[in-house]
């Protein structure tokens, strides 16, 4: 029943425009930065993947709330991490969109529900989408 309900919020994502079936060089499903909260409405399960370097994730231009980091580079390594998401979605990002693409396409070749979000953190962000922001400490400062 699960499987069913999952190709059930598939198909209505995809008809109603949240989900785009875009075919690009690794053959992977994509999401835009708009619809990725129609999408959590839709599926509360859903995701966020974040696979920039951890100075990127804390970095001026943000992170997505809730959002779980795994660098690129140490993703296959670490994939482990993530099998019990096998039955979510998992939305895919980084700074502007080829490392995350990179990431989907390994995510869905071991078996995961990815999905690529277009431009990145950067669109997100220039879309006005809200990101969380950690507070730097200039050196020398105290707390």
């Amino acid at each position: 029943m699960r499987i069913f309900a999952k190709y059930c919020t598939r198909a209505l994502l995809l008809s109603a425009g949240i989900l785009s079936c875009k075919l690009q060089p690794q053959d992977i499903q994509t999401v835009t930065p708009a619809s990725v909260d129609s999408l959590k409405a839709v599926d509360s399960t859903v995701v966020l993947l974040d696979v920039r370097t951890k100075e990127e994730y804390d970095g001026e231009l943000g992170h997505l709330r809730g959002a779980i980091l795994i660098p690129v580079q140490e993703l296959e390594v670490r994939i482990g991490e993530l099998d019990s998401l096998k039955s979510r979605t998992i939305v895919v990002y980084c700074r502007s969109g080829g490392r995350s693409a990179r990431a989907t396409a390994l995510l869905q070749s071991k078996g995961f529900h990815a999905l690529n979000m277009e431009g990145g953190i950067k669109r997100w962000n220039a879309d006005l989408r809200p990101v969380v922001r950690e507070q730097r400490q200039e050196k020398g400062s105290k707390k």
